[in-house]
C-alpha cells in the first residue's frame, strides 16, 4: 500500500473493515464442508473471468466506481486491489503403492478434507497522478503445494494444495476542471480459464473473490458521496460537491471514506453497502465470516455444537478452526460483552435536583418516568396501560401494520424515548395469542397520532360526547 503519509491508525482502522469485507461470507454456520449453504460459496465481489456470466457460469468480470476529490496541481492517489484467490485442497489417500483421491481420511488424530480454501492478496499499484490516466495489471500466479502425511513414520496419504493464475487489467483516470475532480476507477478479470470440464468449477477458480480496492492520499481531500457539500462553507462549494455526488455512476460497488471519522485521506470501495466511517465493534473478538449475523447468537450456536461437528469445523478450514477455538474458551464475561452495549450514553445525561449528572439509561436515576404507569392524552383523552384504543397506521407505516387497520387494541405502556417521542405498546383484543404476547413482552409499537381512544366498551368517547 502507498505511504503517502496517511495516519497510519486511519489506515489500520480502514484495512480492519476491509478484511472483514474480504472474507464477509467466506465460510458460515455450522462452518462445516457438509452443510449445504457452504456447497455454493463466494458471495460478495466476484469478478469472475470473461464471458463466464454471459455462460450462465460465473459473475460479471468487471466492477467500476467514481469518487469525488479536492486536489492541487499535483495531487496522488495510492491504489490497492485486494481480493482471495481460490486455493482447492485435494486429499490423496496412499493405497497399493499410489495416490488415490478421496473425500476425507483421517490420519493418527487429524481429519482431512477436500476443500475450496483462499489465498488472500493486497496488490499495490503505487501512487498515481491524478491528473494523468492509468492503465495498469495485476497478476497474481499459480502453484501447487504438496503435503505429506505419515502415519507412524509410513506415507499415508498427501494434501495438494493448487491455485491458479490470476489477471485483472485496473484503470485510473480523474475527469474534471478546477479542484474538484471525479476519480474513476475500474477493474476487469482477464484472467484465462483452467480447462476444467465443469464450467462453474472453471469460472470461479479464475475469479477474483472479495475484490475490493483502498485509495490513500495525503496531498488532497476526498469527499463524502453520501454527505456531499457537509464540509464546506462555502455555498457556492456546496452546490458544486452535490452536483458532482448526484452524477457519479457505480457498478457493483459504492466508495465510502474510511478510517477515522472527520479524516478524508481513505476510501474503501467496498461491494458491500456501507455508510462512511465503517468500523469493527469493539466487541467482537474475532470474525465469524457468517454476512452480517450477530456474534453472541453465532458463538451460542457454535458452543452448542457437538464434539463430532467441531471436529469437522475444524478439519474443514483453519479459520474455522479459530472460530471453534474461540467460542471453546469463552467466558461469561467475555460472552456479556457480546450482549449489547449503549455508545454515547453520556451525551444524553440526566440532572438530578442536586445538579449531579448521571447517565440517562439508570432507571433508579429517573424514576419519574416508569411506561406501566405514565400516560399520554390522546384526543384530550388521557391513553395508559389498560386503555382500549383503535389502530390507524400511518401510511408510511410497515406492512404488517397495515394489516391492523382499525382492529381493537389494548395498551400495555407508553415509552417517552431520550428524544422526548411517545412510543405505545399495545396487543390486539382479537389476537388468540394476545395474553402471551403480553407475557413474553412482545408488543406492536405505534404513534399516538396512530391511535383513537376507546370506551371500556369499545365505543368512541368522541362520538358518545357528540351524541
Amino acid at each position: 500500500m502507498s505511504d503517502l503519509a496517511v495516519n497510519p491508525e486511519s489506515l489500520e482502522r480502514a484495512r480492519a473493515v476491509a478484511d472483514a469485507v474480504l472474507y464477509e461470507g467466506y465460510l458460515l454456520y455450522p462452518y462445516r464442508a457438509d452443510a449445504r449453504k457452504n456447497q455454493t460459496r463466494w458471495q460478495f465481489g466476484v469478478l469472475g473471468p470473461p464471458g463466464a456470466a454471459e455462460r450462465f457460469a460465473g459473475e460479471e468480470s468487471h466492477l467500476s466506481a467514481q469518487c469525488l476529490v479536492r486536489c492541487g496541481a499535483h495531487g496522488q492517489v495510492g491504489v490497492s486491489l485486494r481480493f482471495l484467490q481460490l486455493q482447492r485442497r485435494e486429499v490423496e489417500d496412499f493405497r497399493e503403492g499410489r495416490f488415490v483421491s478421496v473425500p476425507e481420511m483421517t490420519v493418527g488424530e487429524h481429519k482431512y478434507l477436500a476443500w475450496d480454501e483462499a489465498v488472500a492478496h493486497d496488490v499495490d499499484l503505487g501512487d498515481l497522478a491524478l491528473r494523468s490516466p492509468h492503465a495498469l495489471i495485476a497478476e497474481v500466479s499459480g502453484a501447487e503445494d504438496i503435503e505429506m502425511l505419515t502415519d507412524n513414520g509410513a506415507v499415508a496419504g498427501r494434501v495438494r494444495r493448487t491455485h491458479w493464475p490470476l489477471r485483472a487489467e485496473v484503470s485510473v483516470h480523474a475527469t474534471g476542471d478546477g479542484d474538484l475532480l471525479t476519480v474513476n476507477v475500474a477493474v476487469r478479470n482477464t484472467s484465462a480459464t483452467t480447462g476444467s470440464s465443469d464450467p462453474k468449477t472453471d469460472a470461479i477458480r479464475s475469479s477474483l473473490l472479495g475484490a475490493h480496492m483502498i485509495l490513500t492520499t495525503s496531498e488532497a481531500e476526498f469527499v463524502s458521496l453520501l454527505e456531499p457539500g457537509e464540509r464546506t462553507e462555502d455555498p457556492r462549494e456546496a452546490a458544486e460537491e452535490v452536483r458532482a455526488a448526484n452524477s457519479c455512476v457505480h457498478h457493483r460497488c459504492f466508495p465510502v471514506l474510511a478510517g477515522l471519522p472527520g479524516e478524508r485521506h481513505v476510501v474503501l470501495i467496498s461491494p458491500i453497502i456501507l455508510y462512511d466511517y465503517p468500523e469493527i465493534a469493539g466487541e467482537s473478538r474475532g470474525p465469524m465470516f457468517d454476512a452480517t449475523e450477530i456474534d453472541e447468537i453465532l458463538t451460542l450456536r457454535v458452543m452448542a455444537m457437538t464434539e463430532d461437528e467441531k471436529a469437522m469445523a475444524r478439519a474443514t478450514d483453519p479459520l474455522a478452526a479459530e472460530i471453534i477455538d474461540r467460542a471453546d474458551q469463552t467466558t461469561a464475561d467475555s460472552l456479556g460483552a457480546l450482549h449489547g452495549t449503549i455508545r454515547n450514553a453520556d451525551h444524553v445525561p440526566v440532572f438530578t435536583e442536586s445538579g449531579e449528572d448521571k447517565p440517562w439509561w439508570d432507571p433508579a436515576v429517573d424514576s419519574c418516568v416508569d411506561p406501566e404507569t405514565d400516560t399520554v392524552t390522546i384526543r384530550g383523552v388521557a391513553v395508559g396501560k389498560g386503555s382500549l384504543v383503535r389502530v390507524h397506521p400511518s401510511r408510511s407505516a410497515d406492512a404488517q401494520d397495515l394489516f391492523f387497520k382499525d382492529q381493537v387494541a389494548r395498551v400495555t405502556m407508553v415509552h417517552t424515548d431520550v428524544d422526548g417521542g411517545t412510543h405505545i405498546g399495545v396487543v390486539l383484543v382479537d389476537d388468540p395469542a394476545a395474553d402471551l404476547h403480553d407475557w413474553f413482552g412482545r408488543y406492536l409499537y405505534f404513534a399516538p397520532s396512530e391511535l383513537e381512544p376507546l370506551s371500556a366498551d369499545g365505543t368512541s368517547p368522541r362520538k358518545e360526547s357528540a351524541s
